[in-house]
């Protein structure tokens, strides 16, 4: 267990210097001078210059990289460019909502996959089994940017059930999360539709019902609990999706989270807040699923045996 908890942690180490290294590189490529942004066209080039040399945009791209890593190292993410905050103390104001926004994803997709797969694979065949695959086909297939205004425009400008934007509330919330979760749900329920049909067909299901056992018992107690492994690693995987598509999400409707943060610093150029933000994202990613690796090594010990080789 130890190798393997070594082996997960390395390869987690090693990725999240990856990431750090190809955002700050690719931040650096794009087209565009804070410096313009926060003086304006207008500004003189002797003050452009002064600037560039006090944010010490003037010393070369691989300079600006070893301080970048040096203070990185120290745990220190630096002062925005824009508005000269801590980035710390702007993360820690956007967290927050971030993390309501994909924990109640989450749930809704949660809430909606697991009826919806396990219906499907009971009635298999049926037309509920075409059904519940039909609307995860469609859940799949319409991207957030397009569900977002889709939902705003029946629900908050059609019926006023829910607010347009903001975040004020449970029922601000309601519609970023059903953006965000229909999506995840779709595939989760395909995923525990397929896992429970492989179950169902295991001896020690048929030996459950020749005891007397009802159905929803041999389905909910003993099917679902076999078949929970290959569900828990796309939990995982899908968890750190949901933080990426929260970008998205975010801008529709105005949710101030670190995906708004994102963006509001990409149009400034804002380089160490767009890597901060990126870094944070792919850092949780990263850790969610190695947490999902270890979980799975816990549950099925021949996984544990082949990552420890």
């Amino acid at each position: 267990m130890l190798s393997f908890l070594v082996s997960r942690l390395l390869s987690a180490a090693i990725v999240v210097l990856g990431v750090s290294c190809l955002v700050f590189l690719f931040i650096h490529i794009v087209p565009g001078d804070p410096v313009e942004v926060m003086l304006g066209e207008s500004a003189r080039p002797a003050d452009r210059e002064a600037l560039r040399q006090a944010l010490g945009l003037d010393q070369p791209l691989l300079t600006q990289m070893g301080h970048y890593y040096s203070n990185l190292f120290q745990l220190d993410l630096g002062t925005s460019l824009y508005s000269q905050r801590p980035i710390v103390e702007m993360l820690m104001e956007r967290i927050p909502a971030t993390a309501e926004l994909a924990f109640a994803a989450l749930v809704v997709a949660m809430v909606i996959a697991f009826p919806l797969g396990v219906l499907a694979a009971v009635r298999k065949g049926s037309r509920w089994d075409q059904g519940a695959m039909g609307l995860s086909l469609v859940g799949v297939s319409i991207p957030n940017f397009l569900m977002g205004p889709l939902l705003i425009l029946l629900f908050s400008l059609w019926l006023g059930w829910f607010p347009v934007s903001g975040r004020e509330g449970f029922a601000s919330l309601v519609l970023p999360a059903l953006t965000l979760g229909t999506a995840m749900a779709a595939i989760l329920s395909r995923m525990v539709r397929a896992t429970l049909l492989e179950t169902l067909h295991e001896d020690y299901i048929r030996t459950a019902r020749a005891k007397g056992l009802s159905e929803s018992v041999v389905v909910w107690r003993h099917a679902m609990r076999n078949a929970l492994l290959p569900v828990i690693t796309l939990l995982g995987l899908q968890l750190g999706t949901l933080l990426g598509g929260a970008v998205i999400t975010e801008v529709v409707f105005s949710w101030p989270g670190l995906g708004q943060l994102t963006i509001e610093a990409i149009q400034r150029r804002d380089y160490p807040v767009v890597q901060a933000c990126v870094l944070l994202i792919s850092f949780t990613y990263v850790v969610v699923n190695t947490l999902t690796d270890l979980v799975y090594g816990w549950l099925d010990p021949r996984v544990r045996l082949e990552g420890g080789r």
